[in-house]
Parts: C-alpha cells; structure tokens; sequence
C-alpha cells in the first residue's frame, strides 16, 4: 500500500526525513572514503591483512549506506537522486497521482510535480491550493 502525504504532513515529517537523508550522505562519504583507502593499500603495500580489515570497514559501510536508504525509503518517502539530493514524497492532486518534492537546503516542501515529470516540472504549490490530498 502506497503512503501519500498531504503537505502539511510532508512539511511536519521534513525535519526527521532531513536527519535519515543527511545520515545517507555520511555514510555515502564513508563509503568513498573507505574505497578509496582501499585502492591506496592495494597499490602501496603488499599487507593482506591491511586489505581485509579495509576490506571488512568497506562493507560495513556499504551496509550501513544501504540500511540507511532502507529506513528512509520505509517512511513513504522516494529517493529520487542522492547526487542531487532529491527526495520526493508521493501525494494526490485531484485523483491523480503526483509528488511532492524536495531538494537539499530547502527548509520546506513548496513544489509538486505530475509523476512523469520530475524535477524540471516542479510547479509552487499555493497556499491555498486545496487539490492536493
């Protein structure tokens, strides 16, 4: 069963969405960090214990990344690009199925767009505007 989210109720759960995706981009850096040191032992030394605990970190932290979209993703909320940093929370204009939609440093939710559309779609949604569920 598909969550949808009026944007009042997309704008309470910001705060606690922004915390679970800023934690996916931790880890994410983690990551590429732990990758990256990897690929340094690998061509400087010859210690194979150095590249299994490396090895062992790497994987931690992929699963650590991975659980983390998991537990973001379990709230109702879509992860559209983690290198734009986009989020979109399913909601309903009319009958139609539609997102709401947030970038990173936004403070709230203030534009949706149709399904199909993405990001370069995005349309304000007014103040008023009682079309969406």
């Amino acid at each position: 069963m598909s969550v949808f989210f009026t944007a009042n109720q997309a704008n309470d759960a910001l705060p606690d969405v922004i915390k679970k995706f800023e934690y996916i981009l931790a880890t994410k850096n983690d990551v590429k960090k732990i990758e990256k040191e990897l690929q340094l032992s690998m061509s400087t030394t010859n210690s194979f214990e150095e590249y299994v605990v490396l090895k062992k970190q790497l994987n931690s932290a992929i699963t650590k990344f991975y659980q983390a979209i998991e537990i973001l993703e379990s709230t109702g909320v879509m992860i559209k690009s983690i290198e734009q940093c986009l989020l979109d929370f399913p909601s309903k204009r009319f009958n139609d199925e539609v997102c709401l939609c947030w970038k990173h440093g936004e403070t709230e939710i203030k534009f949706w767009h149709e399904k199909d559309s993405g990001f370069m779609g995005r349309k304000p949604i007014e103040v008023d505007d009682e079309s969406l569920i």
